[in-house]
């Protein structure tokens, strides 16, 4: 099935992982995490836990840097029995304010792209997690001035997107979603009839991961680079 972009007025640019490294910062800090935890428990397992507690705790803090320093504060607890110490815990700390003062490192042709498309559409990020963190991450991208506006969604789904439709004011066949995750930036958008743009990023968060079956591969392409996004769209 080959997708018309002719009536598309508005892009949705995913933030983590489609703009810019994130993921891999969440995967250092969790071989951090097991390290400073090893006395109690063997590395991969800690790691297991760790992702179990933050499926657990996701209803409660959401998505982002926050809500997993809070996931490792509570591991570590659980893990030492209530007798871990204090300088542990502040190493923990340490390592939250390490990937929240992360540098922005932007993926290829980002802006080379947004330039481009931002004189014929309006662009927005469609992004999960926390707000102050996800402003000041644009705000050190030096891509502010591309984007109408920043929308922070408590998740991704089809309720979700289809609130943000109707806040744009404009129907499913006027938006593209792009983004490096199925789940996510992909599967919600053709469910509601809108279009996406898969461009996968080399590592997926275990959360983010799942099956497309061969009737949904149709229904949206998947791109190398953020680059060739202009090619589909001219």
């Amino acid at each position: 099935m080959e997708v018309d972009y002719r009536h598309i007025k508005v892009i949705g640019f995913d933030a983590d992982d489609t703009l810019w490294v994130n993921e891999t910062y969440f995967r250092d800090a969790e071989v951090q995490f097991a390290k400073l935890l090893s006395q109690f428990e063997t590395e991969n397992k800690i790691d297991q836990e760790l992702f179990k507690m933050e499926m657990k705790n996701l209803p409660v803090y959401g998505y982002g840097v926050k809500g997993f320093v809070l996931s490792m504060v509570e591991m570590a607890l659980e893990l030492s029995n209530n007798t871990v110490s204090n300088q542990t815990i502040s190493k923990i700390l340490d390592i939250g304010k390490e990937m929240i003062n992360q540098e922005v490192e932007l993926l290829d042709g980002v802006e080379e792209v947004l330039k481009q498309l931002s004189q014929k559409y309006k662009l927005i990020v469609a992004t999960k997690g926390d707000l102050l963190d996800q402003e000041r991450k644009l705000e050190k991208s030096g891509l502010l001035d591309y984007f109408h506006h920043i929308e922070v969604l408590s998740d991704k789904k089809e309720a979700n997107y289809s609130k943000l439709l109707n806040h744009l004011e404009i129907k499913p066949s006027e938006f593209l979603m792009v983004g490096n995750s199925l789940k996510s930036d992909i599967l919600p958008l053709i469910n509601i009839k809108a279009s996406a743009v898969h461009v996968p990023f080399h590592t997926t968060w275990l959360h983010e991961q799942v099956n497309v079956n061969q009737e949904e591969s149709k229904q949206y392409k998947t791109i190398k680079s953020l680059k060739d996004l202009l090619k589909i769209l001219q």
